[in-house]
């Protein structure tokens, strides 16, 4: 299995990312396709420990910048890194994506290259945040800001394939955030999709939770609009910074202490490494016609190769095509359904 890199991607640049590209092809054994500047790329694969990792390099030499519009960028730019190793992908030189550059960027060229499976109709952004006892699976972290009640509807389609096939979980619980347990309660979108959800096929819907159910892990799978979605991925990031500042602080205030936390280090590691969201490494675009991870923009090396094991998974339970399997189950009832709108 070849996984595609945008080595240009992410704030620390290709450094970081080929070391922990190829950190991730070790652990996970999988062989590599890195794009983006080739002098740049093959300087950080010298200064790494590349031996036993099958390597492939692809000269990208256009830049993405921040700014850039993202659907425009992608096709302006065809050798950008993000464009070329999307391309690898669509050709079948590549089997994933995993990029750490504009996340718009990433998910227009998806679009525009990959295309969306057939009888989806928008892709959505899946991410773990920490649970007591595991990981909560959440969706859409930003692809769909305003999205409609039969949007999260796929959305809880694609999210309990996912966990399941590329995590093991079996007949995962799905929860629509809300702001109360009550089917009555919610905004208009969630009024109208709770219904919707009861009446879903390939779901296993557990009812309306709310935003500290997440952390407990009520459900396995929670679905969301992208803006509610990316607000409480980058409030779960903060709370995890402030939680392991605090704890840092305290630990420290005293010689006393300082002892204490010295014996009870491994712990705390282990704390800090449950909270750290470059144990994720990526999140998957579901929906998309392949595998496409995107992973933060400050990801460092461990950020970067737990993405890899991500893509790997994905490849290996067959996501994408067992999504359009289910589509294609669904596409007579939603003719039948547009036909009796018309």
């Amino acid at each position: 299995m070849r996984i595609a890199v945008d080595a240009a991607g992410g704030d620390h640049g290709p450094a970081v990312v080929v070391a922990g590209a190829l950190d991730g092809a070790r652990r996970f054994g999988v062989s590599l396709l890195l794009t983006g500047e080739e002098p740049e790329i093959r300087g950080a694969v010298a200064a790494s420990d590349a031996a036993g990792v099958d390597v492939l390099i692809e000269h990208a030499p256009e830049i993405i910048d921040g700014h850039e519009q993202p659907a425009q960028a992608v096709r302006r730019k065809p050798r950008s890194a993000i464009a070329v190793a999307l391309d690898a992908v669509r050709d079948g030189r590549a089997e994933a994506l995993v990029s750490a550059g504009n996340s718009g960027a990433v998910m227009a060229g998806a679009l525009l290259k990959l295309g969306r499976i057939r009888g989806i109709e928008r892709p959505a952004i899946a991410g773990y945040l920490p649970a007591i006892g595991g990981m909560t699976l959440v969706l859409d972290m930003g692809a769909v800001t305003d999205p409609r009640p039969s949007h999260l509807v796929q959305f809880a389609q694609m999210g309990s394939i996912y966990i399941e096939r590329a995590f093991g979980v079996a007949d995962p619980k799905v929860g629509l955030l809300s702001n109360g347990e009550e089917p009555s309660k919610g905004n208009q979108l969630v009024q109208e999709t709770f219904p919707l959800l009861v009446a879903a096929p390939g779901i296993h819907f557990h009812g309306n939770v709310e935003g500290n159910d997440i952390t407990r892990g009520v459900v396995d799978v929670v679905v969301t609009d992208g803006f509610t979605g990316n607000v409480a991925l980058k409030t779960a990031e903060g709370a995890a910074s402030l939680i392991n500042a605090t704890v840092r602080r305290r630990l420290t205030a005293s010689w006393r202490r300082a002892m204490l936390a010295a014996l009870l280090r491994p712990a705390f590691d282990e704390v800090r490494k449950e909270l750290d969201y470059a144990e994720q490494g990526g999140a998957p675009l579901l929906g998309i016609d392949g595998v496409v991870i995107i992973s933060h923009g400050r990801s460092n090396e461990r950020a970067i190769a737990s993405a890899i094991g991500v893509a790997k998974r994905s490849v290996e339970g067959e996501v994408p095509g067992t999504i359009a399997r289910l589509m294609a189950t669904l596409e007579p009832a939603r003719q039948s359904a547009a036909a009796a709108g018309m």
